[in-house]
């Protein structure tokens, strides 16, 4: 099953949540979270729970967080975090624990935040860790083959787009800046490849929309350039496919939403357009189901918020 929960349709933050079946293709309603709230984490723990963190809510930005049980599908508190963060990112590490990072804590005046948080499902109990090197919001995280994490481009506390990424090694709780990136980006996707790499794909700089990719090299620290997508977008999700290959879906590009999708070869380092979907929609989710097909739900069309879903392969 696939879990949707909360988000923003047409200005009314939400806090209902669905459920998609594969075998039947049907959404069906289940319980809401506690409190309404979009640009929010959502990670699925070890025991099968759906973890929500922090977000925009009626009154601001939270510091609160909620666990979905699929067995009742009831959401219930899972306290506080010290602070209230939106625009950061959230990882499983290999113990289990979910760590947060980064974030934007107040709009006005803008605040932006270098801490980070962990927390243990077991306890429930949310912990302060090492504070990242730079302050950043609207960046991206992933948790590699190490069982490291790394943190890539993002925008810091005076609006300054950032090339730089920084490591968390979870047995020291301590952040390392590694290489930095060819691009000062936002917004862009990464993507663990099955040899170890990563693939950092799209976002935004200061003069727009991307179409450019780079690499991450764990052994060596260093971003190389890799292939270029035929179209530059943002606010694009990406998925690693069943052949290795990676998708990336949609998204904003320089004249407005898109609807295409290609295809990254980890092999080649080439791009290939693919089938283009039903609808241009950013902002969207995309989610690998156990049959190998990607589905893909939500997002903004052109100019309002979409509830129609699609299925790749």
């Amino acid at each position: 099953m696939v879990l949707v929960a909360g988000g923003d349709s047409s200005s009314v933050i939400l806090n209902s949540a669905e459920l998609y079946d594969p075998s039947t293709g049907v959404w069906t309603p289940t319980g809401s979270m506690v409190v309404a709230r979009h640009i929010h984490t959502a990670s699925t723990l070890n025991t099968g729970q759906v973890l929500v963190t922090g977000g925009f809510g009626s009154s601001g930005i939270l510091n609160s967080a909620e666990l979905y049980n699929p067995s009742t599908g009831v959401w219930t508190s899972a306290g506080n975090m010290s602070f209230a963060r939106a625009y950061h990112v959230a990882s499983i590490l290999s113990d289990g624990k979910v760590l947060v990072a980064g974030g934007e804590e107040s709009p006005s005046p803008t605040t932006i935040l270098n801490s980070a948080e962990l927390y243990n499902p077991s306890t429930g109990v949310w912990i302060s860790t090492g504070n990242m090197n730079f302050a950043r919001w609207v960046h991206t995280a992933l948790t590699l083959s190490t069982g490291e994490v790394l943190v890539a481009g993002g925008e810091d506390t005076i609006n300054l787009f950032l090339n730089s990424s920084e490591l968390y090694d979870p047995k020291a709780g301590v952040w390392t800046q590694t290489g930095s990136m060819n691009f000062a980006q936002r917004y862009q996707t990464l993507s663990l490849l099955s040899s170890g790499m990563v693939l950092a794909a799209g976002g935004i700089s200061t003069s727009g929309s991307l179409n450019s990719a780079e690499s991450y090299n764990p052994t060596t620290g260093v971003w190389t350039q890799t292939g270029n997508m035929s179209f530059a977008r943002k606010w694009c999700p990406s998925s690693i496919l069943s052949n290795g290959m990676v998708l990336v879906s949609a998204g904003y590009g320089s004249s407005g939403g898109l609807n295409s999708a290609e295809l990254y070869n980890p092999s080649t380092g080439v791009w290939t357009q693919t089938t283009n979907m039903s609808f241009a929609r950013f902002y969207h989710t995309a989610s690998i189901l156990n049959t190998g097909k990607v589905l893909v739900a939500g997002g903004t069309g052109s100019s309002l918020a979409l509830n129609s879903s699609e299925l790749y392969g």
